[in-house]
């Protein structure tokens, strides 16, 4: 039934409301009920399947080889937009879908290069194992950056009924302590598993009964202090390591999060500075988004504001620029605006959570009187 709802939300401001709401919304719930019954059957007889097929006793290695086989995806052979997305279908195991949402291209477009990224690693004759060192250092960029987007998807699911997916996340940190020992010396893998750990930490916050709590919202006393402990440590040590990479940068934002005992406390002009630096390094819009919120905490919505359109004329109206348009309106107080936003947002949105969420704050404002400035 909250499907339903939430479906009657998205659909009926732009369809119209039908005739008999109650009659759509019976049927849209029980449509949504079958669905999950044939989901739910489906799984049990692939499982009873596997169960019953015999498999042949065979020697298993004790070494870990999914290092070497992200390093084997990652070969020369292939440039960063095939080489990642294969890895991510291959080591990570995400769907292609979620792949294409990482890369804000639409599924066929990412289906096409995960076929071609295969058939030019065949094409190579690459043979599986870990590479030279030297062939470590040119392949570790691209490493690094799936390690991250694994994480990601972990951390922040694009799709589903869950809020995260601690085995992505889990996994992710996993690989990410291997290259860790791997490369104790490099300043991004350290940056980066920093990085992790101190996301991580506030996972157990980030959501109730499977609803979506956002940063400053959560109960930070639920927070692993023990993670974050270990986040910082690392991240102090990075800076012996010599340059400053993209990884510690997002790290120390992180870092500076974390160290604030309430969400009043957040020292939003160095976290302002640190976005600054990383667009720069990176030219990311999504960085830029970011750093939109921060400017608009130091500086006031309007200044923003004026980043986020910027940053919206390179990726397009993508729901997160969607919502947090509609998060600076509501600061600076144009409320009908922000609830058209926050309402755009959650039709676009994939995660089922986040849609909730964003529904929510469209329903809030659409409740109180208008606040609109003329």
């Amino acid at each position: 039934m909250q499907d339903a709802l939430l479906a009657a939300f998205t659909h009926w401001p732009r369809d119209g409301v039908p005739q008999n709401a109650r009659a759509w919304l019976i049927q849209t719930a029980t449509r949504r009920l079958i669905d999950q019954w044939r989901s739910d059957e489906s799984r049990r007889q692939r499982e009873a399947l596997a169960a019953r097929q015999e498999t042949a006793d065979i020697d298993v290695p004790d070494q870990d080889d999914t290092l070497a086989l992200m390093f084997m995806c990652c070969h020369p052979a292939l440039n960063p937009s095939a080489a990642i997305p294969l890895t991510l279908r291959a080591v990570g195991g995400l769907t292609t879908a979620e792949i294409a949402r990482a890369f804000l291209v639409n599924d066929k477009t990412m289906a096409q290069r995960i076929s071609r990224a295969k058939r030019q690693i065949r094409a190579s004759g690459a043979r599986f194992g870990m590479p030279s060192p030297d062939e470590q250092v040119s392949r570790l960029p691209m490493v690094l950056h799936t390690l991250y987007l694994i994480f990601n998807e972990g951390y922040a699911s694009t799709s589903g009924q869950s809020v995260h997916r601690a085995d992505l996340s889990a996994e992710a940190i996993r690989l990410c302590r291997m290259l860790h020992g791997l490369l104790p010396d490099n300043g991004e893998v350290t940056g980066l598993l920093a990085l992790m750990l101190l996301l991580d930490a506030r996972r157990p916050a980030r959501s109730a009964a499977g609803d979506l709590v956002s940063l400053p919202e959560q109960d930070r006393t639920m927070w692993d202090q023990a993670m974050i402990a270990e986040g910082l440590a690392l991240i102090d040590g990075a800076a012996a390591c010599g340059r400053v990479g993209e990884y510690q940068l997002q790290a120390l934002i992180a870092a500076v999060h974390d160290r604030a005992l309430r969400a009043d406390d957040t020292d939003w002009p160095q976290i302002l500075t640190l976005y600054g630096l990383l667009e720069q390094m990176t030219g990311n819009p999504v960085v830029a988004v970011n750093r939109a919120v921060a400017a608009a905490m130091v500086d006031g919505p309007s200044a923003g504001l004026a980043i986020l359109d910027r940053a919206a004329d390179k990726i397009g109206e993508h729901f997160r620029v969607v919502a947090v348009r509609a998060h600076l309106l509501e600061m600076d107080g144009e409320t009908d605006a922000a609830a058209e936003h926050y309402g755009a947002a959650a039709a676009r949105a994939t995660s089922l959570p986040e849609q909730r969420y964003l529904a929510r704050h469209a329903a809030r404002l659409r409740a109180r009187p208008s606040t609109t400035h003329g």
